[in-house]
């Protein structure tokens, strides 16, 4: 059997109010009115005129090969030409390449006498040694040179600082050595050479600068600052 339900019986809690009911209880959100068509129009943002360009001057030879050495100093993997090696001074790169063994005594010889205690802090061993990284400086100058471009020795640099930290050698002597490399190079180059040897040399002393502020490097340090980070 079932049993009839009567809608009399549903609890008037439970009761859904009907739409007037509804309406009654939350009335509708008001209509929001048609733009006034004789209003004012929004003013629209016009672009000023443009000036005309001033005539710029076409670059001349010398600007237009500095900016083609600028842009083959590029890595090789981003689609550019390698850097031309005799985009430079090559002549003047034969001639540093001929004379590399005597440019290297004659900077070890301008180290030693900026800096006497070179002599004393190393051996003749170590003498040799640093004879022998004189000629790799200067071999790498000539690179330089030929290329017109600071890339080969300033790269060498940051290569060969972790090699003098195990050696126990002061990145400051090698900066000695570059000081001495361009007094003996000198005379051998016209102006224009020298100021790129001048660029390259400079550019290798600056990473020795740097990296030798890192831990581990073998120059003297302030007593002060080795008393207080002593055990560090």
């Amino acid at each position: 059997m079932t049993e009839s339900r009567d809608s009399s019986t549903v609890p008037a809690e439970t009761a859904v109010p009907l739409p007037d009911e509804t309406a009654a209880t939350h009335p509708a959100a008001p209509i929001p009115a048609a733009p006034d068509e004789t209003s004012a129009a929004t003013p629209v943002a016009t672009l000023a005129p443009v000036e005309p360009a001033p005539d710029v001057a076409e670059p001349d030879a010398a600007t237009r090969s500095l900016a083609v050495v600028a842009l083959e100093d590029r890595h090789p993997n981003l689609g550019l030409a390698p850097i031309s090696r005799t985009a430079g001074y090559p002549a003047a790169a034969e001639k540093l390449r001929a004379d590399v063994l005597r440019s290297s005594a004659a900077a070890l010889e301008s180290a030693v006498q900026v800096d006497p205690t070179i002599r004393a802090r190393y051996n003749e061993a170590a003498l040799r040694q640093l004879l022998r990284d004189g000629e790799l400086l200067v071999e790498r100058l000539s690179m330089c040179l030929a290329s017109d471009t600071t890339r080969w020795l300033a790269e060498y640099a940051e290569w060969i600082c972790p090699i003098y930290r195990r050696r126990g050698v002061p990145l400051a002597d090698l900066s000695a050595l570059c000081v001495g490399i361009r007094k003996a190079v000198a005379p051998l180059l016209t102006p224009d050479e020298l100021e790129t040897a001048t660029r390259s040399l400079e550019a290798a002393m600056a990473v020795f600068k740097r990296n030798s502020r890192l831990g581990g490097d073998r120059h003297k340090r302030n007593a002060l600052w080795k008393w207080m980070y002593r055990g560090v």
